[in-house]
């Protein structure tokens, strides 16, 4: 009876993992779509995405109750215990991701529907929201296989997302006196701070990796505690 038990357990905790991780496929799909909506300045499919972002919060909330329960009834400890903490940890970096997203849907509409766009601004923004997805698909391999080299490979392709960050900001800073241009580029300023801190949260879950294999946790020099 106990061995039933286990073996139930397991299976429950191996289910929630996945769907922890499988939180990240959502919030993929909400960037990619947000990316869109900023190619074309399509303000309904921005506000879908707002929208759709009850899934990603309702997968939160669905997973971290069931984390929470297996706490409470099973006692886990070791490294399920370890686990356990780091899926927790992930589901709140996916429910900021989303809603991340959803800033960004937001921000769309207040630029109008033929907005004074910068093609130079725009093609950054777009890179660095391409740059985040692969941060996100190789943060969840990375968990997927407790692979902590992979995870550790995060920061370097983080990078990426920061430099674009910054080139960004000096697109906008020549964008000239034109006053409708000038509001256009700080909006997508606070868009393009919005993708970076998505990347940020990609490398913080390839921390938790690092934690759930060896059971120390330390932060990667990532983009959020640069080395001086």
């Amino acid at each position: 009876m106990a061995e039933t038990v286990r073996v139930q357990y397991q299976e429950e905790l191996e289910q929630l993992e996945a769907s922890a991780l499988g939180g990240l496929d959502l919030v993929s799909a909400a960037l990619e779509r947000t990316l869109e909506a900023i190619e074309r300045q399509d303000v309904e499919l921005a506000q879908r995405v707002v929208v759709d972002d009850d899934r990603i919060d309702g997968r939160y909330l669905e997973v971290h109750q069931g984390l929470i329960a297996l706490l409470a009834t099973q006692s886990p400890v070791a490294t399920d215990l370890r686990l356990i903490a780091a899926l927790l940890h992930v589901l709140k970096n996916v429910e900021r991701m989303g809603d991340q997203c959803v800033n960004i849907c937001k921000m769309i509409p207040l630029t109008g529907n033929e907005p004074p766009a910068d093609e130079e601004m725009v093609k950054r923004i777009l890179a660095m929201g391409k740059q985040a997805c692969v941060l996100i698909e190789q943060a969840k391999r990375a968990f997927e296989g407790r692979n902590v080299e992979m995870a550790r490979d995060l920061v370097r392709q983080d990078d990426v997302v920061d430099n674009l960050n910054r080139e960004c900001f000096h697109v906008a800073l020549a964008i000239g006196d034109d006053a409708d241009k000038r509001e256009w580029a700080m909006t997508m300023l606070l868009a393009a701070r919005a993708i970076e801190r998505i990347g940020d949260n990609a490398v913080d879950i390839g921390e938790q990796v690092a934690f759930v294999v060896t059971g120390l946790f330390r932060e990667f020099e990532d983009a959020s505690h640069p080395a001086p």
